[in-house]
């Protein structure tokens, strides 16, 4: 660590620069971090990691549609046991998913940071829309070393293209084709889990809203980091969707809590790394479980993610699903709105 003088420096710097990108920028050629980015001790990622392994979660190949009892065989028991698994042959091309990778990285790395500014978050808003940096409460003040860009990519009627970056110029093209890909694999895995809880195959997707579930894209834009081994970039959780569609950088950072520790998950190129949600588990009054992960961040390189998050409409109140529900399976969690919801979670209150 350098000296308290320093760590000051750097700290009065912040204050005029928010982005961790800029951050980034000053600390590169320092050995600290502004002391709101250091983690306590048991979060800090040298400390918690189990160093040397990597975590093989399931991988699922998707492509073989003959053999569907083996293909809901399998993602129930990723479902089910890991809350995480990775789809492989899912059909989308990779040049889509290139493109998409593209031009999220040449919108945070080429467009000019005012122009940036002007799709930024209104502080106070209710949307989670829009470039930003901070998302949620976090406990003693502590901050993530990301920054992100959030808008929706499905359904039209729930698109804002005031938060889609006009520059690059092919940016909604690629996300409009990304998206079109996507759904596909989506409505396949909700099929998956809704046989898996011995229910017509479209009767999960029905009641998480069908044709307005929401598909709402993040960009995770985690700049190198000094101290990579006291930082996180997105501290420890689970997420609030339906299901999340996620797809990295080859730069390694996701993290999931297995067995009292946490591992690095393997990476694979191209796969496409699904994540339970608190939804589902809702759904299936918890024989899905929400996965518990987090993401670490590099010293030298820059790791990107983009995870889509399928989720109810605010309005649309999410409950275990009545045909699970009987004497020997009472409810495990309350039916309310989505928006309700997000709104405990957001700010640490209790479901």
């Amino acid at each position: 660590m350098k000296t308290i003088q320093g760590q000051s420096a750097t700290t009065a710097l912040t204050m005029e620069v928010a982005r961790v990108q800029a951050i980034s920028s000053i600390t590169k050629c320092m050995d600290t971090i502004p002391s709101e980015y250091i983690r306590s001790e048991n979060e800090q990622p040298a400390a918690t990691t189990q160093q040397g392994v990597v975590l093989e979660v399931p991988v699922i190949d998707i492509t073989d549609v003959d053999d569907e009892e083996k293909l809901v065989k399998e993602i129930v028991e990723a479902s089910k046991e890991w809350g995480i698994f990775q789809v492989i042959n899912h059909g989308i091309p990779d040049e889509v998913i290139e493109n998409l990778q593209k031009v999220g990285k040449e919108f945070f790395e080429e467009v000019p940071q005012e122009e940036k500014e002007l799709i930024a978050k209104k502080p106070g808003a209710q949307s989670l829309e829009g470039y930003g940096t901070s998302l949620q409460k976090e406990i003693e003040g502590k901050k993530g070393w990301v920054d992100h860009l959030f808008h929706k990519i499905w359904p039209p009627s729930a698109i804002n293209y005031r938060y889609w970056p006009k520059n690059p110029p092919s940016y909604r093209e690629a996300n409009e084709e990304y998206a079109k890909w996507l759904r596909k694999v989506a409505d396949g895995i909700f099929r998956s889990l809704s046989l898996g809880l011995g229910l017509e195959g479209h009767e999960m997707m029905e009641a998480a809203g069908s044709e307005d579930i929401v598909y709402m894209l993040k960009i995770n834009y985690y700049p190198p980091c000094p101290r990579p081994d006291l930082a996180l970039g997105v501290v420890a959780h689970t997420d609030m969707s339906y299901i999340t569609l996620l797809v990295p950088n080859e730069v390694q950072g996701l993290q999931v809590f297995k067995d009292g520790h946490w591992y690095d998950v393997n990476y694979i190129p191209n796969a496409i790394i699904v994540h339970i949600g608190d939804q589902v588990e809702i759904l299936s009054n918890g024989k899905y479980k929400s996965v518990y992960h987090r993401t670490t961040v590099n010293k030298h390189k820059t790791r990107m993610s983009w995870p889509v998050f399928l989720e109810p409409s605010s309005e649309h109140e999410v409950g275990p699903i009545p045909k699970l529900i009987n004497e020997d399976n009472p409810p495990k969690f309350k039916t309310k709105k989505y928006k309700d919801y997000v709104y405990c979670k957001l700010n640490k209150l209790p479901q």
